[in-house]
């Protein structure tokens, strides 16, 4: 993705997001010299902040999504079971625009629709090996009532409505009739390691360094805070 066209989606994100009431925290807007002269541990490790993804497949409109990691603990916290155990995101999911089968090994989340159409969500259950049960019913709690589909069934939630997905769920999802701001409460993030795809593809997008940064992106905390590449 080029970066002017990141800057854009930035821009365009935060006013849909400021549409339904929410308001995102200050480091949002730091500058990316603001973000590397604090570089606050709480924010750079934590891989806090903006993250636009089309999965590293150039076709954003068609496969991506927009992620906002307001709040994340960590995973020495999660393995001793006691400490900051949980993270938040906000995120964006357009008309038209996958974002793609996956699961997580550790991470269990509730997705929330928190306005604009219907979320809906493509569902499998792991078989014994992790792979997508094309042929198992789905189970999943919505707002504590168990909902039950059959295999790659569709869950679609209306604004207020939120599904809990538990480790290995497999799940794909898309907006129906208008964008979706989602919500995303669930135990400790970790993007680096616990998303496994159907398909071989990535989890960030390469960037086209065509125009300055309005805002950092969380991919590109290494090379341009810690000048690891």
């Amino acid at each position: 993705m080029k970066r002017s066209r990141v800057n854009e989606i930035i821009r365009e994100g935060d006013a849909f997001i400021r549409s339904f009431g929410y308001i995102m925290p200050p480091f949002a807007y730091w500058t990316p010299e603001e973000l590397k002269s604090r570089r606050p541990a709480g924010i750079v490790d934590s891989r806090l902040g903006w993250d636009i993804t089309d999965y590293g497949q150039g076709k954003f409109d068609e496969l991506g999504l927009f992620l906002f990691t307001v709040r994340n603990g960590s995973a020495a916290d999660l393995s001793r079971g006691r400490g900051m155990l949980y993270a938040e995101k906000i995120m964006i999911t357009r008309q038209r625009q996958l974002s793609p089968m996956h699961r997580h090994n550790v991470k269990a989340e509730d997705i929330i629709n928190r306005g604009g159409g219907k979320l809906v969500l493509e569902l499998f259950m792991p078989d014994e090996a992790g792979n997508i049960d094309r042929h198992r019913e789905v189970e999943v709690p919505t707002d504590g009532v168990i909902r039950k589909l059959p295999a790659g069934g569709l869950l679609k939630l209306d604004p207020g409505e939120s599904v809990t997905l538990l480790p290995g769920v497999w799940h794909a999802f898309w907006a129906e009739g208008a964008d979706v701001l989602i919500g995303e409460v669930s135990t400790v993030n970790d993007d680096l390691t616990d998303n496994v795809f159907v398909d071989p593809i990535g989890r960030f997008s390469s960037i086209e360094e065509d125009e300055a940064a309005l805002h950092l992106l969380v991919s590109d905390y290494d090379r341009f805070i810690d000048g690891k590449a």
